[in-house]
């Protein structure tokens, strides 16, 4: 059967707003049928690297924030410690970043968790139905101890996965620094000597320090010590690095499934996707590039593989805006509906198909949908 995934674009008349757009498409999406009543709601976001400025503002969150209280829910935002080196690797830094970028109780009406704690050693193992790559799942603890779990997502490109939307926040993001390692310890990433300057961008964000620099300059990584988190891949602005095999992409997003899997089986869950400032790589970056189609509007579904699906057709449907990297790159990759395949296109190493065929076949959701459209 096709999940239902509901639809509100991003047009405006006077005396409406897109904050309440987006009241309206939760409540009509459903939101309302789960008992939230004294529950605690662990709301999964990306507090956004500072430096980024594509990242959800963070008056989208006191949205869904405010209705789970009326619904007398305890909601808290929060997100998981990062792997790499950056300004949300451990919990002081993070909810600095968190403020900087906005997320208060003054803004947001609830309190940021860092879930896995102040050294992203606080964690759960979770089994993992149905995992083929992992049996188990390293959660962020209080991600875990919450009642009901609801992930709010800026979907975007993303250089290791293909893209990045609700199965990424949800598998990426609710894992432990642990947990990172697991999804990403498949796939490393090799170095195009032949291209490389030595520019030494790559070291600078390298947390493992397994890049170093031959006579020649040029930057080599040692595959023992790497953990394949990717991050030197999108840092790289001369595209000198990427995955050894597409097929690293390919379990990359397996893991991620079966990641996100683990999170929201046996308790309440719904998600949202906001298709806005669709970034070619991850919010995870201290900068974005320019978005390389225009802005769509907003999904919202109780199943976050149709859902994700459901924004990937929308995307790939979408005209490229002619100033951004996708103009730039070699459109030879075709979806299945015979659309030019954006997030390929600009990531020609990834296969963002990894996420959503692997979450179907572990019976995390459905690839199959019907969109419903509000007003």
């Amino acid at each position: 059967m096709n999940s239902k995934v509901y639809f509100t674009d991003l047009r405006c008349k006077n005396g409406d707003s897109l904050l309440s757009k987006l009241n309206r498409l939760i409540v009509k999406a459903g939101i309302g049928r789960i008992d939230f009543t004294n529950k605690y709601a662990a709301i999964k976001i990306h507090f956004g690297e500072p430096g980024n400025m594509a990242f959800l503002r963070p008056n989208w969150a006191k949205v869904v924030v405010d209705k789970v209280k009326s619904l007398g829910g305890r909601p808290f935002l929060t997100d998981c410690n990062t792997l790499y080196v950056g300004r949300r690797n451990n919990a002081l830094l993070h909810l600095d970043a968190a403020a900087e970028n906005g997320f208060n109780y003054e803004t947001t009406g609830c309190r940021n968790i860092i879930a896995d704690g102040l050294k992203g050693t606080d964690d759960v193992e979770v089994p993992v139905n149905g995992g083929i790559y992992c049996k188990t799942a390293k959660i962020g603890r209080a991600i875990m101890d919450a009642d009901i779990v609801i992930s709010l997502n800026h979907f975007k490109g993303h250089e290791g996965a293909g893209f990045g939307g609700a199965l990424k926040n949800l598998g990426m993001g609710c894992g432990s620094r642990a947990g990172k390692m697991i999804m990403h310890n498949d796939g490393k990433p090799q170095v195009n000597q032949s291209v490389c300057t030595g520019c030494k961008r790559c070291a600078t964000y390298c947390n493992e320090k397994a890049i170093s620099f031959s006579g020649n300059r040029k930057a080599y990584i040692d595959q023992n010590t790497c953990v394949g988190c990717g991050r030197c891949i999108g840092v790289c602005n001369f595209d000198a690095i990427s995955n050894a095999t597409e097929s690293s992409s390919v379990k990359l997003g397996a893991k991620i499934a079966e990641y996100a899997k683990a999170v929201v089986d046996g308790r309440p869950n719904f998600h949202i996707n906001i298709v806005n400032n669709v970034s070619p790589y991850c919010d995870c970056h201290g900068e974005n590039d320019a978005a390389v189609i225009p802005d769509i509007g907003m999904f919202a579904s109780f199943d976050p593989v149709a859902l994700d699906k459901a924004c990937i057709d929308a995307v790939n449907a979408a005209p490229e805006v002619r100033t951004s990297v996708l103009c730039e790159r070699e459109h030879v990759h075709k979806d299945a509906n015979g659309n030019d395949d954006h997030f390929t296109n600009v990531h020609p190493t990834t296969d963002w198909r990894g996420q959503i065929d692997h979450a179907e076949k572990i019976g995390l959701g459905s690839g199959s949908y019907e969109i419903i459209t509000v007003k």
